[in-house]
């Protein structure tokens, strides 16, 4: 992709699944990434691995990592972690705000904690971290880029989850809010919104041949999506090949949202 070799990138949640595979593509396409995780390092050392093996034999390649703590919903932490990142690199260019959580429980039982401990991760940490990274953008020449990885769920009801579809629906205004105001600034904010994807956060439906064959047969294309082509898309996104795309979410779901009960007529 054009414009992405040499820029550096912060990734959150990148410990596994799409913000792990997001990671290593940005590797793969020459630039630096930083890597986010919430509380153990181990848990991030795969994904620092698997970056700095991601050049493969590209000549010159030289690419940089950084294992960088933070639980995005703790605004400190995001301070510190924003910070880590320019002192590193000398500056930030791309942020994708992939950090997220889902709690399950019928909506007329489930705790207030757990109600707010999803929105605090997955819509105010995404404003914290956007919050910093906008402050740095602004503070220098170039613009920047920042990438909100969404849901599908931001516009189909997920029942027994109401805490996720929430947070989900607001990153979608989130997305356009920044992107309206920050556009004349050469800032653009983007999101996508996966389908259903094999990653560690579904291994319940993913392991179970019956209840993975169930999830299937809502999509349209027949198949779960993978990280990869997650992150494929993220690239493109950030990338130059995208420079006149600003508050859009993209949504990759092999055609989950496009209300697969109607695949055959039943009125007119």
């Amino acid at each position: 992709m054009k414009g992405l070799k040499g820029k550096n990138v912060l990734v959150t949640g990148a410990s596994s699944g799409i913000g792990q595979a997001i990671a290593v593509r940005f590797a793969q396409e020459g630039a630096n990434v930083a890597i986010n995780y919430r509380k153990n390092p181990e848990d991030a050392k795969e994904t620092e691995e698997m970056v700095e093996n991601a050049c493969g034999e590209i000549r010159g390649c030289g690419v940089e990592s950084l294992l960088v703590q933070a639980d995005v919903s703790q605004e400190e932490d995001v301070v510190k972690m924003v910070a880590a990142v320019v002192e590193k690199f000398g500056r930030l260019d791309i942020l994708i705000n992939n950090a997220g959580i889902q709690i399950e429980g019928a909506a007329h039982e489930m705790k207030i904690e757990d109600f707010d401990r999803v929105v605090a991760v997955n819509l105010r940490g995404a404003y914290i971290c956007a919050r910093e990274t906008l402050k740095h953008f602004l503070s220098r020449s170039g613009g920047g880029v920042i990438l909100n990885i969404s849901s599908v769920h931001e516009i189909i009801p997920k029942p027994k989850y109401v805490g996720y579809s929430v947070s989900k629906g607001g990153m979608e205004n989130l997305t356009r809010s920044l992107a309206l105001e920050y556009a004349s600034n050469n800032i653009r904010v983007n999101a996508i919104a996966p389908g259903a994807t094999i990653t560690p956060i579904n291994k319940s439906w993913i392991n179970d041949p019956e209840a993975k064959a169930e999830v299937e047969s809502n999509i349209p294309m027949g198949r779960a999506g993978t990280s990869e082509e997650m992150a494929a898309s993220v690239a493109f996104l950030c990338s130059n090949e995208a420079a006149y795309i600003t508050g859009q979410t993209l949504f990759i779901d092999g055609g989950l949202t496009l209300y697969p009960s109607f695949r055959e007529p039943w009125s007119s």
